[in-house]
């Protein structure tokens, strides 16, 4: 049996626990999105399976020597770590079924042309989508897709936001259905640093205002365009009629610091948690829901409700990176 615990078994307890709660929670101490911290917070799924792992073969160690030494502090830090980023995962939840609602938005990131009009046409038809925002996708493939739409009876316009200044020639695209009245881009409205985003607005003042957005992503030489990039999507969801949609290179653990009036970045909630999905992973698709990065968002105002969130992994071999998201939304 294990013999008495040791004072270096509780100092390396004590430590290790808080270390363990910074593992689980960084945003305590404000390091959420410094280099590498905000990479390896993006795949909790992957964390808490890897800090598991370690914590069982430090465990074993700790069986073996029979001792209450600093393996064994260590293996129930390590379990503390590896629980605690599960049960993040397990609150933000896996999703439930489709629900109805006002507006049905879809963003995909068509990894630069990766995934085909026809395979983008399809999952506009399959949703019903009203909106969908596409990063990595050209005027030239938007008019495609808008162009297939059309010969099956939807009928939809498309919008393309070319290059941010100084940044990336990747663009962005909007789709948005005719029903839902005419849109024009608001060019008064910089894009983020690096890759383009943009605002669109109702030509009548009656619909929501749209963004299409993509930061860049948290890499070590531009982390400071991956921090504005998120706050100018806070500075669009200070609007309580916006809908935004993207690839925001960005979990909600990121968004920490960035709300006001409630939101969880600016005004703005983000769908998949409200509907009880911020657990399901969108990139990359070589790995499983439970373990991908969820950093594809639909994020909504204070006029608006998410009825439901999904991600879709039947096209995870049309050519992109990322998985499909879709939501839907009903207006308070």
């Amino acid at each position: 049996m294990l013999r008495r615990p040791r004072v270096s078994f509780l100092v390396v307890l004590i430590v290790g626990g808080a270390v363990a709660s910074i593992v689980v929670w960084p945003q305590v101490i404000g390091i959420h999105r410094l280099p590498f911290v905000a990479n390896v917070l993006s795949l909790r799924g992957v964390l808490a399976s890897a800090i598991g792992v370690l914590a069982l073969l430090v465990g074993g160690v700790a069986v073996l020597r029979k001792t209450w030494g600093v393996s064994a502090a260590l293996a129930l830090a390590l379990a503390v770590a590896s629980v605690g980023n599960a049960g993040v995962l397990i609150v933000r939840g896996w999703g439930a079924s489709a629900v109805e609602g006002d507006v049905t938005v879809v963003a995909w990131n068509a990894y630069g042309g990766g995934a085909s009009p026809e395979s983008v046409a399809r999952l506009v038809r399959d949703t019903g989508a009203d909106v969908v925002s596409l990063p990595e996708t050209d005027a030239f493939a938007a008019a495609e897709i808008v162009g297939i739409l059309a010969r099956d009876g939807v009928s939809m316009r498309h919008h393309t936001v070319a290059a941010a200044p100084g940044g990336e020639t990747i663009p962005t695209s909007l789709l948005i259905s005719t029903a839902l009245g005419a849109y024009t881009r608001d060019a008064s409205i910089a894009s983020t640093p690096g890759l383009p985003s943009g605002v669109w607005r109702p030509v009548d003042g009656r619909g929501p205002t749209l963004v299409a957005a993509h930061p860049m992503p948290p890499l070590p030489r531009v982390m400071d365009e991956w921090d504005a990039g998120l706050r100018w999507i806070a500075e669009q969801c200070l609007d309580a009629d916006v809908i935004v949609a993207g690839d925001l290179n960005a979990t909600v653990d990121h968004f920490a610091g960035l709300g006001t009036r409630g939101g969880m970045i600016g005004g703005c909630r983000d769908a998949a948690a409200e509907a009880g999905a911020g657990a399901q992973g969108t990139w990359p698709v070589r790995l499983p829901v439970a373990l991908a990065a969820p950093i594809d968002h639909v994020l909504v105002g204070a006029g608006w409700r998410a009825e439901s969130f999904s991600v879709r992994t039947d096209f995870d071999g049309a050519g992109s990176d990322h998985r499909p998201i879709v939501a839907t939304l009903t207006r308070r």
